[in-house]
């Protein structure tokens, strides 16, 4: 499965022409817990392993999830494995045992939205960086994503969105740390 996802800079108007043309689905806050692999340098070779915590509407969610290279040069779409877990301190004692080091807590609040079949928005505000629109779908062959794509970027550009990001959250903020350890 492939996850085809596109993300861009938003202000106030385009969160709330967001919130006028889409369903509401529900708000999250997400802790996003990132580890480094002890042999690989994830961050030349574009992967990523997290531990995602959920909370929404009094309900606790955890997931691991893997995140392969991007895979084409316009959109965020990699390869992705996630599992949902039930002990987070019991994951991060394995992955630490295992040689992972933590890297970054990254905390969001997310209001999530339904476009269309198989198709959600998200309005991000991310402590540290501001606010972002995301947008995905996922699909079954490597064929489908260029479509998948087009149809996103369409999406986003008739709600406002002029200027796209393919960096992660994670990337973002770790550049704004050595940028703010260099002044």
């Amino acid at each position: 499965m492939y996850e085809v996802e596109l993300k861009g800079y938003a202000d106030d108007e385009i969160f709330e022409k967001v919130r006028e043309k889409f369903e509401f689905m529900r708000k999250e806050i997400h802790e996003d817990i990132y580890y480094q692999h002890p042999c690989r340098d994830f961050s030349r070779t574009d992967e990523a392993l997290r531990i995602r915590i959920k909370r929404f509407n009094g309900h606790f969610e955890a997931f691991l999830t893997y995140k392969g290279p991007k895979i084409d040069e316009k959109s965020k779409t990699r390869f992705e494995i996630e599992v949902e877990i039930d002990d987070v301190d019991k994951y991060s004692q394995l992955l630490e045992a295992l040689g992972f080091r933590e890297v970054l807590t990254i905390v969001k609040t997310r209001e999530k939205y339904y476009v269309d079949k198989g198709i959600t928005i998200t309005l991000d505000e991310v402590e540290g960086l501001g606010k972002f629109v995301e947008i995905e779908t996922l699909v079954k062959e490597k064929e489908e994503i260029p479509k998948a794509v087009e149809r996103l970027e369409k999406i986003l550009r008739d709600i406002g969105v002029e200027k796209f990001e393919r960096k992660s959250y994670l990337e973002l903020l770790l550049e704004t740390s050595q940028t703010t350890q260099r002044t």
